[in-house]
């Protein structure tokens, strides 16, 4: 058996096409275009680099994009100031902090500052806890493309037998939520989970975001599982890796998402969705935190 791939690529192209259309649909009504901001830790490449590739996926689809550099030396204090600041601008509808940040920065700050309603990465208490209830919020944008990623392929998981290696609190347990919510049956595994091969071989569609290179093969794999990968490994030459280990885990599954090209696509359309999400509502007058 080959497995087919979840073609993130031809996914988020697709995706992105019909958020274009409802962006155009919001500016009609606002009168200017949505507004995504990303905020960036100061001398950071890898920061800088996935602003940009955010700034161009906006102008795809018609959506405005705005990068803010954090000062060197700053604390808490300039990263409050500034989440502050984009909270009170009518014409920012999204707001995302790249973390890590540098030691002198929390996360706890982004999470006490950062607008509910502009919190498109789904990074606040608010919105994980209405992701919890199964209330209407903004999920993170890797799990949330995830998911997307295999609507587009035509692949259901209610009912299925799910497991998620990782329980990050941006990925491993939203990705958790959204599996219960449509009908999954759901195992999460992490780095006290004792046999995580047994874990792993359970699973009728597989997800891996542990963020260990390769740490998943075809051992650990039943024959015919669909398996999603969110591993996003950057070696000494600067190329990408996966999680999973495709050469061997590709000959067993039905389905696998490359990697590069597969789930990460997806990530950044799905910040787009979000923040065109939150202009139409601010157009309507309503932000989704409230509802």
């Amino acid at each position: 058996m080959t497995a087919r791939l979840l073609d993130g690529t031809s996914a988020a192209a697709a995706w992105r096409a019909a958020i274009a259309a409802d962006a155009r649909s919001v500016v009609d009504d606002l009168g200017y275009a949505p507004v995504l901001a990303t905020v960036i830790a100061p001398g950071d490449p890898s920061s800088a680099a996935y602003a940009r590739a955010i700034s161009r996926t906006c102008a795809r689809a018609g959506v405005g994009s705005r990068v803010v550099e954090l000062p060197n030396g700053g604390a808490d204090a300039e990263l409050v100031a500034c989440l502050r600041e984009l909270n009170a601008d009518d014409h920012v509808h999204g707001i995302i902090v790249q973390l890590p940040l540098p030691p002198a920065y929390t996360a706890a700050a982004v999470g006490a500052t950062l607008a509910p309603e502009k919190d498109v990465d789904g990074v606040t208490p608010l919105s994980a806890g209405l992701l919890a209830l199964g209330r209407p919020t903004y999920v993170p944008a890797t799990p949330l493309g995830g998911m997307e990623l295999l609507r587009h392929h035509g692949i259901g998981v209610r009912g299925m037998r799910a497991t998620v290696v990782g329980r990050s609190a941006v990925i491993g347990r939203p990705l958790a939520m959204l599996l219960i919510a449509e009908g999954a049956t759901v195992t999460v595994c992490h780095t006290a989970t004792r046999d995580l091969g047994d874990a792993c071989r359970n699973a009728e569609i597989l997800f891996v975001a542990a963020g260990r290179r390769g740490l998943v093969d075809a051992t650990m794999v039943t024959p015919g599982a669909v398996v999603v990968d969110f591993g996003t490994t950057v070696d000494g030459e600067g190329r990408l890796h996966g999680d999973v280990h495709f050469p061997s885990v590709s000959q067993v599954a039905s389905w696998i998402s490359p990697v590069p090209g597969g789930t990460l696509p997806m990530t950044t359309v799905a910040l787009l969705r979000n923040t065109v999400e939150s202009a139409r509502l601010a157009a309507s007058g309503r932000a989704i935190s409230r509802t």
